[in-house]
């Protein structure tokens, strides 16, 4: 019993320790799904001449959906939870051409995007930007 209680105590010191650590791995799998999205859909456009959009499930990017030009769903990729990602460009779909190049809504020119991973507690240590290139481009960094 006293063992039990000591193991009790224990972890209920530890446990604070891990939300950060935690936090990190909700973000890391955020961005790395939403990057492997985006590569997705640039061979997919590649592959099928164009007409790939990635569509958002809400304002906030939480969760998105991949579709080919006749509107067949290619990946769906449900929310993170506990993590929010919003784009600089604010809410809308983003088609990628032939060429893989990206287009932000009902622009004709390829932009640059500028994702923000952040976890719901605020902790800004945590959070990640996705960059991408107006050519496809992707990079993780803790700015754009």
């Amino acid at each position: 019993m006293v063992t039990i209680a000591i193991i009790a105590i224990l972890a209920a010191i530890a446990a604070p320790s891990f939300t950060p650590l935690i936090e990190r791995w909700r973000v890391r799998q955020a961005t790395e799904a939403l990057q492997s999205t985006i590569y997705l859909a640039r061979s997919e456009a590649l592959k099928r001449s164009g007409g790939i959009t990635i569509v958002p499930d809400t304002s906030a990017w939480e969760g998105w959906k991949v579709k080919d030009s006749s509107g067949n769903t290619l990946q769906v990729v449900p929310p993170t939870a506990k993590v929010t990602i919003s784009l600089d460009k604010g809410a809308g779909s983003i088609t990628v051409d032939r060429w893989g190049m990206l287009l932000f809504g009902t622009t004709t020119t390829a932009t640059t995007l500028d994702f923000t991973i952040a976890p719901d507690s605020g902790n800004t240590a945590n959070t990640q930007h996705l960059c991408v290139g107006a050519g496809g481009r992707v990079a993780q960094k803790s700015t754009c």
